[in-house]
């Protein structure tokens, strides 16, 4: 046991004494560094002005000898290797430290310990004597929410974790694996790692424990076992003694070469400074973060000072650093300090208990008389500090931004920073409002990967174990244009052709490093017919470990990572890479699967015959126009008669006469616009507006519907049978699929009865049963995806037409594992295919036209429709709006002119009456001559009113 003495200016000879324990591990460098800072901080608070307390360290090493006896076997070991291992000797001296320090000193606050393991026990003793613990543990497993007197010095490891996850995306890694120490500090940090990957969509494809005390044999034969992986990324979660020799043994292993991509997290990225220089060459280009320190002149005059004390007090240490642990104990002791002089010292320290007999070492002490707002204090402390911006909220440290770094030459260079708010950024972002969150590449600095490369690795090799990639193909007996597998008689090797099988060829040869496959046959499709491709994605009913496999029926079952096949006589498990084969991407699917993007055109379609010419129909004028636009026209037909009438009648004898001739006269006019045969004359300039308002309107209606009888006389020759799917559902017809497409679940989710369904295989029988028709043991329709559709109308398309689509889909795709590193590679390679020719080129060699031209293989199908009142909309709008003005201009002008009648004294009934005989008669002042179009100047007298 080991005690120091604070060199404090302090003269204040009548402040109280606040004793404080320290719990370090003092034979370890970092234990070192901070017991320099905690000393210095008490002399730097102390130092500026009187005060009426002052805290008194009371250091304990937490090591002893206990860290030679556990390091006695290793040739390599480290001083500062012991940070966060937990070790049963260890955890009884710190805790036999802890009960000294309260029962015999009555500290009232504790600093430390250091590891995690040994925190928990000091923390419940302090939680018991009510004694705040500040310890700068970064075990995610040490809840501050949950213990009351527990306060995290230091960064929680887990607040690392969005920022590590964050640079792999930053990169496009859609892979890792994960390589941790098998201890508290590593397996803790797993968990949060492994939830934030897959936040961020990242597959971790193994998780790789590594023991502590790994001999170099056994670290060399675990690497080699990762280098068999196709994963060339990789999370390291490991303190620095053992990262030492795990990154010597890669650099041995070959693995810190091109191609490879290393991460290292927060505790060994903050203490590099400490690493030999055999351990950085090995780590050049590896990348790390670590919590960022903000530079000021007060942080640089402190590290000029600490470097000066540290090395008089530790003569032997040459090569020592200032760090980011050691701020934080400097900005702790000062936050305990200044926490301290704000509620005094308490006298008595303790509170025995009443009882005295029969009590352990730790009832016997009682609880702390101290302040219960001290520890409040402390839990919320916030403070502008060395290591920056010190905010404890509710016993938590306050992450706020890390820094991204990259092992270069003798250190680390910075390449970028992470924050919480505004993701990856090249320099750091401060409350910019116009700043969004980033995870791009292009927000990062230079970087210079593992074997001195500076292209971006991606992230995945082909394994070096010299298997080939299995491609399984379906045999499809059905559909040979698509997938077709042969065994060759003679080499006895499987040969794959069709259209699809094409296209990945292509693909793969475009690649551009060399991916060896083979190919393998589904089996079950030569027992039995087709293979029911819907079941490819449905796993759901053999979760259940009472299923038995060997009494499966027949179908595929897909497991995230392989392809069962089952068939009646035995049950062949086959791991597949890659499944090539004409394969819908549906979103059940992309659940268990990942897929290309569609190298096919997407939708599904309705087949329907062809009917026989209607056009001898009695009824057939009637058909271009809808009965919802006979029914306006008509009524507008109406509306201008009346129009017209109401503005001539009065000023032109055409529109007068008796009553049934004024109606006549009125809709004669009206109707006979349709054909321009109208010969009466207009008198009235509003008239004249109304009417060449309507007569273009009629012109437009007259144009259409000439225009859509023509089409249907003369091209409606190839009509379908069925223009809307509805229709088979009310007339409860046959409808044909193809045996095991899931366009059956789409046909049951449009309430189609499942009792009208009838499947078949090749184009021939879909030819078959089209032309029997539903009545006759047949089908009315076939619904199918377009690629099958265009290739059996190529065939058939003097007989049949199609209607749709009727359903989006995502058009075919090669299916992965999940996680498969190879779909990014071959998406790009499928988009390539498609912008130059060879796309096309595969097409035609597999889908002839077959003599029928036409993107639907029909010419002369034309799904006419009858025109509607949509389509006219804005014409009768300006219409009815011209008329109406101009009836409102003539009410208005007609109400002036009579407005002796609507001024006298006469009754409101006997008012009407005069209006209306007003409005019926002639108007006065018209000559014979306004007949012939010469209108004399009328009288502007007023008619009499009639008494």
């Amino acid at each position: 046991m080991s005690s120091y003495v604070v060199r404090s200016n302090c003269s204040n000879a009548t402040a109280a004494k606040a004793d404080v324990g320290v719990i370090l591990d003092l034979d370890t460098a970092l234990g070192k560094i901070c017991r320099t800072c905690i000393s210095m901080a008490i002399e730097d608070f102390y130092s500026n002005r009187d005060h009426t307390t002052m805290i008194v360290p009371h250091f304990r090493n937490s090591g002893t000898d206990a860290v030679g006896a556990a390091s006695a076997g290793e040739s390599h070991s480290h001083l500062y290797y012991s940070y966060f291992i937990a070790c049963n000797i260890f955890t009884h001296y710190t805790f036999t430290a802890a009960i000294e320090l309260l029962k015999n000193t009555q500290v009232m606050a504790i600093l430390g310990p250091q590891r995690s393991v040994q925190a928990d026990f000091v923390i419940d003793i302090g939680d018991k004597v009510r004694v705040p613990v500040m310890s700068p543990s970064m075990s995610p497993t040490l809840s501050s929410k949950e213990l009351q007197y527990f306060i995290r010095s230091a960064w929680c490891s887990s607040s690392q974790a969005k920022a590590i996850a964050a640079v792999v995306k930053a990169f496009g890694w859609k892979e890792v694996t994960l390589v941790y120490e098998d201890s508290n500090y590593g397996s803790g940090l797993v968990p949060v790692l492994a939830e934030e990957m897959l936040n961020s969509n990242v597959l971790l494809s193994k998780l790789s424990a590594v023991t502590p005390s790994a001999k170099y044999h056994q670290l060399f034969q675990q690497l080699q076992q990762l280098k068999t992986l196709q994963t060339r990324v990789f999370v390291v979660v490991m303190l620095p003694n053992l990262a030492s020799r795990f990154f010597q043994m890669a650099e041995e292993a070959g693995m810190m070469a091109e191609g490879y991509a290393w991460i290292i997290t927060d505790v060994l990225t903050s203490l590099l400074d400490s690493v030999d220089s055999e351990t950085i060459e090995a780590m050049q280009g590896v990348l790390g973060v670590r919590p960022y320190i903000p530079r000021s002149h007060e942080l640089s005059r402190f590290t000029k000072r600490w470097r000066r004390r540290f090395h008089e007090e530790n003569p032997e240490m040459d090569r020592t650093e200032l760090n980011v642990f050691g701020l934080w104990a400097y900005d702790s002791t000062t936050a305990l300090a200044d926490s301290v002089e704000r509620v005094g010292v308490a006298s008595p320290r303790f509170k025995k208990p009443v009882q005295r007999w029969n009590l352990t070492d730790l009832e016997a002490m009682g609880t702390s008389n101290s302040d219960p707002s001290l520890v409040h204090l402390i839990r919320n402390y916030k403070a502008k500090g060395l290591s920056g911006d010190f905010s404890i909220s509710n016993g938590q440290l306050q992450a706020s931004a890390f820094e991204i770094v990259n092992v270069v030459g003798a250190g680390a260079n910075r390449v970028g920073f992470w924050t919480e708010r505004y993701g990856i950024s090249q320099k750091l972002q401060v409350d910019d409002l116009k700043a969004v969150y980033s995870v791009k590449k292009a927000d990062l600095g230079g970087v210079i990967w593992p074997g001195r490369g500076v292209i971006v690795p991606k992230g995945w090799e082909v394994s070096t174990n010299g298997n080939k990639l299995k491609v399984g193909v379906a045999n499809r007996s059905g559909f040979p244009e698509f997938t077709r597998v042969e065994r060759n008689s003679k080499t006895n090797a499987l040969e794959a052709t069709g259209f699809c099988v094409d296209v990945f060829k292509q693909v793969m040869e475009s690649l551009p490093y060399d991916v060896p496959y083979e190919f393998f046959l589904n089996e079950y499709t030569d027992h039995q017919k087709g293979g029911d491709y819907s079941d490819i994605s449905n796993i759901n009913n053999h979760s259940d470990p009472s299923y038995e496999v060997n009494d499966c029926p027949i179908f595929v079952i897909v497991f995230l990572d392989f392809f069962s096949i089952c068939n009646t006589n035995q049950c062949l498990k086959q791991t597949y890479d890659i499944v090539v084969g004409d394969f819908t991407i549906t979103a059940n699917r992309s659940e268990l699967l990942d897929f290309t993007i569609p190298y096919t055109e997407s939708g599904v379609a309705v087949i329907v015959p062809i009917k026989a010419n209607d056009s001898k129909n009695a009824w057939i004028f009637m058909k271009p126009l809808t009965t919802g636009l006979w029914l306006t026209a008509g009524a507008f037909f109406f509306f201008t008669g009346f129009v017209v009438w109401a503005l001539e009648h009065r000023v032109n004898e055409e529109f007068q006469g008796p009553p049934l001739h004024q109606v006549g006269t009125a809709f004669w006019f009206s109707f006979s616009t349709i054909v321009f045969a109208h010969r009466e004359r207009l008198v009235s300039n509003l008239t004249r507006f109304v009417v060449i308002i309507w007569i273009f309107v009629m012109l437009v209606l007259n144009s259409s519907y000439t225009a859509s009888l023509t089409s249907m006389l003369t091209v409606q020759q190839l009509q379908p049978t069925i223009t809307d799917i509805q229709d088979l559902i009310k007339e409860g017809e046959y409808v044909g699929y193809q045996y095991g497409s899931f366009v059956t679940g789409l046909l049951r989710n449009m309430n189609f009865d499942t009792s009208k369904f009838r499947s078949y295989e090749t184009l021939e029988e879909y030819d078959v049963a089209l032309s029997k028709g539903s009545r006759n043991g047949g089908v009315a329709a076939v619904v199918d995806e377009l690629p099958y559709i265009r290739m059996f109308l190529s065939k058939y398309c003097r007989k049949y037409t199609m209607i749709g689509p009727i359903y989006q889909t995502s058009g075919f795709g090669f299916a992965f594992p999940k996680g498969s590193p190879l779909v990014s590679d071959v998406s790009q390679a499928i988009l390539r295919l498609k912008e130059n020719d060879e796309m096309e080129r595969i097409s035609r060699k597999w889908f002839k036209e077959g003599g029928c031209r036409g993107s639907d293989g029909a010419t002369s199908t034309v799904n006419t429709q009858s025109l509607s009142a949509d389509s006219f909309k804005g014409l009768f709008l300006v219409a009815g709006l011209s008329s109406s003005l101009a009836l409102a201009i003539f009410v208005s002008k007609f109400a002036y002119e009579n407005r002796c009648i609507l001024n006298s004294a006469a009754s409101t009934k006997l008012k009407i009456h005069d209006l209306a005989r007003a409005f019926y008669q002639k108007k006065d002042g018209i000559s014979e001559e306004s007949l012939e179009g010469r209108v004399s100047t009328p009288s502007p007298e007023p008619m009499t009113p009639i008494p």
